[in-house]
């Protein structure tokens, strides 16, 4: 239940990202895209590592 959270927390927050990336230089908020960059980083990375984790073969 948690994973699915992240994950639908994740996509939103990229989602977010690219709608702040096609605007134009100077209407982009830089300190909320770098923010959100951030957050969803962490968040693939935490999705990233708990996959793996699942992998049968790697156990």
């Amino acid at each position: 239940m948690s994973l699915t959270i992240i994950i639908i927390v994740t996509t939103l927050i990229w989602i977010a990202v690219s709608r702040e990336a096609v605007k134009p230089s100077e209407e982009i908020n830089w300190r909320k895209t770098i923010t959100l960059m951030s957050t969803g980083s962490l968040l693939t990375l935490v999705l990233t590592i708990s996959l793996f984790q699942d992998i049968p073969f790697l156990k």
